[in-house]
């Protein structure tokens, strides 16, 4: 089949219009298509060679597990304050299970993955009659084509399922992207792809694939069968020799020589280079270096403010963009002017809790917040008596009886 006929079965497989654009499979554009992209390295990257490298199978899985660990729920806007919805079919569905088999972090974990590697994930809204959503179901990214509405411009899904291909409004599909719509890996494949080499070189340096154990050499070697005979003793002679380990030294004569290789500068900056390209994973993900385990600038006072500038700097944009998806597909207009979703991430803050509790109670000392405006923050009930600005540090509750007052004798 020619090239022409090959992309013609791919599109149609996918579903895509006879109008659509037309890829060359020379055309690098064309890879991206199978998921996998080339590099100027010669290494294919696509989004499950590259968690063979592990600084980039450790920021995979700390963006989505971190974010499938945090709870979400459901708030309902009150006179108050707020107030967890509850009643919703949507709190259920985003704070306990997704669906029957899927845990609500579980679905987080997958889609989020998902989004990382290929750059979208998708799951399907399942309603109940009265159009209320009743579950969430994983879409696999490669049966799922984002299109555009003709008229209004919003998204349409064309998702191939086992009766054919069906559209879908953007109401039915939540869709979790990455930035720009592209997986993080294809952005990165030159530095994926070079610390692939790097990873690769290292193995066969250490299984004596790139450097040899050793170097025997005669400056007046001896040819035809007395030099081969010569090689079979000193090769036969070296290895017990290793086998032995007695510590014995390594007798060579006829002005047979032993060297050992040593490790040059150049091989010294390979592991410079292996660590330099962690750091580069680390800029790919938007992940605190130390967090991918490149301790070399990490300390005991700056890893703190790091693990901070990961929830607002990394986690944050992903955390908004799972809020406004599940907003979009579980919540109806009206619904969306007195509800939202919120994670609480309290549970990442608390490393610095001294911090927090000190800011707190300067701003509530200072009036600028009352108590129950902090406990709402940290996710708290109001308490009685908690909305007024005072500052609990200069005023005083009387706690004895006045002078006036009769004291009673004790009986």
């Amino acid at each position: 089949m020619s090239s022409a006929g090959i992309v013609s079965s791919f599109r149609k497989a996918l579903g895509l219009s006879a109008e659509q654009k037309a890829y060359s499979l020379n055309n690098a554009e064309a890879f991206e298509l199978f998921g996998v992209t080339p590099t100027h390295s010669g290494v294919n990257m696509s989004g499950n060679t590259a968690l063979n490298v592990p600084a980039v199978l450790q920021a995979l899985r700390l963006i989505s597990e971190t974010i499938g660990s945090l709870p979400c729920k459901l708030y309902r806007e009150t006179e108050d304050g707020k107030d967890t919805a509850k009643d919703h079919t949507a709190y259920r569905i985003v704070h306990k299970r997704a669906n029957e088999w899927t845990s609500a972090g579980a679905l987080r974990i997958e889609l989020t993955a998902d989004a990382l590697i290929h750059g979208n994930g998708f799951a399907k809204v399942i309603r109940y009659d009265d159009g209320r959503p009743f579950e969430l179901h994983r879409l696999k990214p490669g049966k799922v084509t984002v299109l555009e509405h003709a008229i209004t411009g919003a998204p349409v899904y064309r998702v191939s399922e086992e009766t054919g291909t069906r559209d879908y409004p953007h109401t039915d599909i939540l869709h979790i992207s990455s930035f720009l719509g592209k997986s993080p890996i294809s952005f990165g494949k030159e530095a994926l792809g070079l610390a692939a080499i790097l990873e690769r070189h290292g193995a066969q340096f250490f299984g004596s694939g790139a450097r040899p154990t050793g170097i025997v050499a005669n400056e007046k070697p001896q040819g035809g069968e007395a030099g081969t005979k010569a090689v079979s003793a000193i090769r036969k002679s070296f290895r017990e020799w290793q086998r032995g380990a007695s510590g014995d030294p390594l007798i060579l004569d006829a002005g047979w020589k032993y060297e050992q290789p040593v490790m040059t500068s150049t091989d010294a900056q390979f592991l410079e280079n292996r660590v330099f390209q962690i750091n580069d994973i680390a800029r790919i993900f938007g992940v605190p270096p130390h967090l991918l385990f490149e301790l070399d600038r990490a300390t005991w006072g700056n890893a703190e403010q790091m693990g901070a500038s990961f929830l607002q700097l990394c986690l944050r944009p992903w955390l908004d963009r799972w809020a406004d998806a599940f907003t979009t597909v579980l919540l109806t207009e009206d619904e969306q002017d007195s509800h939202y979703f919120e994670f609480v991430t309290a549970d990442l803050e608390r490393a610095d809790a001294a911090g927090r509790a000190e800011i707190y109670a300067k701003l509530i000392a200072a009036r600028v917040y009352t108590p129950n405006e902090i406990r709402a923050r940290e996710n708290m009930p109001p308490l009685p008596g908690g909305d007024e600005l005072a500052n609990p540090y200069t005023t005083s509750t009387p706690t004895r009886p006045s002078m006036s007052e009769p004291v009673k004798e004790a009986a």
